[in-house]
C-alpha cells in the first residue's frame, strides 16, 4: 500500500526504543548509538514492520546523501520509455486471452482500464487494505522482537482477531518500549 505520508522508521537497542521517525533521522541516531554500545541495533520499518538494513559507513552528511538518493522509483530500476512526469513504470501483466480481449476493446485501450479498475477496487477495498497492512506490520515486529517472550502466540492469535483488549492485557508484561510500538502499531488499524 503506498502513502502519501512520509515514511515513518523505529530504532531499538535491544529491547530499548532509541529513534522514531523520518529514515535519516532514525539511521544517524542508530549511527551515534553504535559508537557508545555493544548491544544489538535494528531499525524496522512502521509500514512493514519488518526490519532495514543500512549502510552507516561515513560521515552524517555523507549517510544522509546516499538516503536521500535512495528512492522508490530508483529501488525498482531504471526508468525506461513513457512518461516519466506522470510516474509511469512498466511492467508484465500476464493474463488470459479472453482478458487481453476485454481489456482492449475497453475506451482508452488495456492500460487505461487498468489503471481505473486498479483505483476502484483502491476506493472499495482501501480502508481493509490499510486494516491489513497495519495488522502485518505489528505481526513482523511482534515476531521479530518478542517472538520468545511470554503469551507471544496468545498475542498473535487476539491481534489477528481483532481483540485488542486482549491483545493489551497479554502484552502489558512486555517491555515497555516494545509494548508501546506494538499498540502504535496496531492503532492504524
Amino acid at each position: 500500500m503506498i502513502s502519501d505520508q512520509t515514511p515513518s522508521f523505529t530504532a531499538f537497542e535491544g529491547q530499548r526504543r532509541i529513534a522514531s521517525g523520518p529514515l535519516a533521522d532514525v539511521a544517524l541516531a542508530v549511527k551515534h548509538a553504535e559508537t557508545r554500545t555493544m548491544a544489538p541495533i535494528a531499525i524496522y520499518s512502521d509500514a512493514t514492520g519488518r526490519p532495514v538494513d543500512l549502510d552507516l559507513r561515513g560521515s552524517d552528511n555523507e549517510i544522509t546523501a546516499r538516503l536521500q538518493r535512495t528512492s522508490p522509483v530508483e529501488a525498482t530500476g531504471p526508468r525506461g520509455r513513457g512518461r516519466p512526469k506522470l510516474g509511469v513504470v512498466a511492467r508484465e501483466v500476464t493474463l488470459l486471452p479472453r482478458h487481453w480481449e476485454w481489456l482492449n476493446a475497453q475506451p482508452g485501450g488495456a492500460s487505461v482500464a487498468l489503471r481505473r479498475l486498479v483505483d476502484e477496487a483502491r476506493r472499495a477495498h482501501g480502508e481493509r487494505d490499510r486494516n491489513r497492512a497495519a495488522r502485518d506490520a505489528a505481526y513482523h515486529f511482534m515476531s521479530a522482537m518478542a517472538g520468545n517472550l511470554a503469551n507471544f502466540e496468545e498475542a498473535a492469535r487476539a491481534l489477528f482477531a481483532d481483540d485488542r483488549r486482549r491483545l493489551a492485557g497479554l502484552i502489558a508484561p512486555w517491555p515497555d518500549d516494545i509494548r508501546d510500538h506494538i499498540i502504535k502499531l496496531v492503532e492504524r488499524i
